[in-house]
């Protein structure tokens, strides 16, 4: 029995040595397989953010190109008027009695109205309404 186990130790005693004469070699595979990996995902990160940053770029000059083609807000008044038969029409008028069917006998908030379409019909005395492309109602002109 005691032979068994000294041929045991000396086997366990020569893998041990094999082991740690290949470790540093494997341990040396394994930092270049790592060093390679990490420098390829450097390099995937890196063009990753300068796409971004060109992305960034063209989207600041599509904002500037809006910018510059849509009109500028002069902060003017409009008010418009309809005169017929001796009747004279105020359109601020008109939307204010259509807001006022809106919130309150339709129950709705005005911020929920998105379109007003508004067709002046002044002789029948009212005015017709279509908000938001469905919601069709009417007002007096009075």
């Amino acid at each position: 029995m005691k032979k068994v186990i000294q041929d045991a130790e000396k086997v366990t005693a020569k893998l041990a040595a094999e082991v740690k004469e290949e470790a540093p070699k494997v341990a040396e595979k394994a930092a270049k397989a790592a060093e390679k990996t990490v420098k390829a995902a450097g390099k995937t990160v890196k063009e990753a953010a300068r796409k971004a940053e060109t992305a960034k770029t063209e989207a600041k000059k599509a904002v500037a190109t809006a910018a510059a083609k849509a009109p500028a807000k002069r902060g003017m008044k409009e008010t418009v008027y309809l005169q017929f038969l001796g009747k004279e029409i105020n359109k601020d008028d008109v939307m204010k009695k259509v807001k006022e069917v809106w919130t309150k006998q339709m129950k709705q908030k005005v911020g929920d109205m998105h379109t007003v379409a508004l067709y002046l019909k002044p002789e029948e005395n009212m005015a017709y309404f279509v908000i938001n492309g469905d919601v069709t109602g009417s007002v007096t002109l009075d």
